[in-house]
């Protein structure tokens, strides 16, 4: 069913500080907070405080922290508040904690990788994308929960929806914890499925960027080809007010470059969607599938359905055979230390057997799947598909599964997870968007546009 939609972006708060309690502080998203901080109706301090007093109430059942330091956090925010008083400019997240996923270098926690092969790995410097959080006035708040080197061997974290579902993976930590509310963003990693997924999972919104959009230097390499780091958040303004901190050409990540990313204000003109269901539709479950019906339904002339299946068949054979054996040569290192899953160790066997002949030609073959998957996106603004199979599967013993990703990390095209959608149990099921490679501000617009339409077509009596 079609989950209740008010408007697409939170207001921001209204008053001083007396009209800012607590629980008002955890309901506020990361551009109100950082317009209330700015302002001065709200310090950094009270905002960090309000934050890590929550995380201290529900992560004891949630677990998606795996390095905390409460006075650490406190004194990064009481520090920006005297740069504040001081008179010295602030940057756009001035004040704002952000979950970090453990993969990522942080000089200042342990970065673990979810492994007691990574046991006691302490960074010595900042991955460039926190070093421009940092310096966009970003309080580091914490590291969170990934599954083991980011692959399927699940951590610890729980759904907060429903604490025997699973959050997905890999970057179950940072999901969970800004569904939870202990922060209002995350940093979360994708090499198959592992932002889009735990979004959907934990009904929250999330990027994978376009690859090349935000440097990895300091995160954890699985494959040069299909990594990305990109965000959870609250709501859409939030994800592009991080992207557009994080984005940005790295000498210490060649594939980086220069986009343009936030663009305010509406499209000028109303989107047009591509509704694909892809080769992997069967593994939609009937939940799913007439959900999307549904949506596809509610959407009319908005939105076409288009086959791409015979041109992207072996896509999924593709992704499998880059990310083994890239995995197999990246993940040797830390092999040396001891014996890994059984998950991490079947793809790593498998890493090793592919042959250089296959490898190359499969690099190559995912240069045609985006060359076809662009083609479509001449026509359209975005292409409408799932995030995931359906909702949350009960149980910690898996993360679920990725099919409904695989496709869009190879192609290295930016996808965003919107929380549209519901099952019938109530747990969420992520609408995903698609969009042409280096256009993620119009990605972006296309989803607000998508959202307000939706929000305008639903009865008022049903609207948040």
């Amino acid at each position: 069913m079609l989950a209740k939609l008010g408007t697409a972006r939170e207001k921001q708060a209204q008053g001083g500080r007396s009209s800012l309690a607590q629980d008002r502080l955890l309901e506020l998203s990361a551009t109100a907070a950082a317009a209330e901080i700015a302002r001065g109706a709200l310090s950094a301090e009270q905002y960090c405080g309000a934050c890590l007093d929550h995380i201290e109430r529900r992560d004891g059942e949630i677990k998606a922290f795996v390095h905390l330091d409460r006075d650490h956090a406190l004194s990064q925010a009481r520090a920006l508040d005297r740069r504040r008083a001081d008179g010295h400019a602030i940057g756009p997240l001035h004040g704002i904690p952000v979950g970090i996923k453990d993969i990522i270098d942080t000089a200042d926690y342990p970065a673990e990788m979810g492994s007691p092969l990574a046991a006691g790995r302490k960074p010595a410097r900042d991955a460039t994308v926190v070093t421009k959080l940092r310096a966009a006035g970003a309080v580091i708040i914490g590291k969170t929960v990934t599954t083991e080197f980011a692959y399927y061997h699940p951590g610890p974290t729980c759904n907060p929806h429903d604490l025997a579902c699973t959050p997905g993976g890999s970057s179950s930590g940072s999901a969970a914890a800004v569904a939870a509310h202990m922060v209002p963003l995350a940093l979360g990693s994708q090499t198959n499925g592992s932002i889009i997924r735990p979004a959907s999972f934990c009904g929250v919104f999330a990027i994978k960027p376009s690859h090349g959009l935000v440097s990895r230097a300091g995160v954890l390499m699985l494959s040069r080809k299909l990594d990305h780091v990109g965000a959870f958040a609250r709501s859409l303004d939030d994800l592009a007010l991080i992207l557009d901190v994080m984005a940005g050409p790295d000498q210490a990540d060649p594939d980086t470059h220069e986009v343009k990313v936030v663009e305010r204000g509406a499209p000028p003109r109303p989107p047009r969607f591509a509704f694909v269901r892809t080769p992997v539709w069967q593994k939609a479950n009937a939940e799913t599938q007439a959900a999307f019906d549904r949506l596809v339904k509610t959407m009319g002339s908005r939105v076409t359905s288009v086959d791409l299946s015979e041109k992207i068949a072996k896509a999924w054979n593709t992704h499998r055979l880059i990310m083994a054996t890239d995995m197999a040569h990246n993940l040797a290192p830390f092999l040396t230390r001891g014996e890994p899953s059984d998950a991490l160790s079947k793809i790593i066997a498998e890493g090793r057997a592919a042959r250089a002949v296959d490898y190359l030609s499969a690099l190559r073959q995912a240069d045609h799947y985006r060359d076809a998957v662009t083609e479509i996106l001449e026509s359209y603004d975005a292409i409408l598909t799932p995030a995931a199979a359906g909702v949350a599967p009960r149980g910690l013993h898996s993360t679920g599964d990725p099919v409904f990703c695989s496709l869009w990390t190879l192609t290295g095209l930016p996808a965003l997870c919107l929380p549209l959608l519901t099952g019938g149990n109530g747990l969420p099921i992520g609408v995903q968007l698609v969009g042409p490679a280096g256009q993620d501000a119009r990605l972006l617009r296309a989803a607000t546009a998508l959202i307000d339409m939706l929000a305008e077509m639903q009865p008022r009596s049903e609207r948040l």
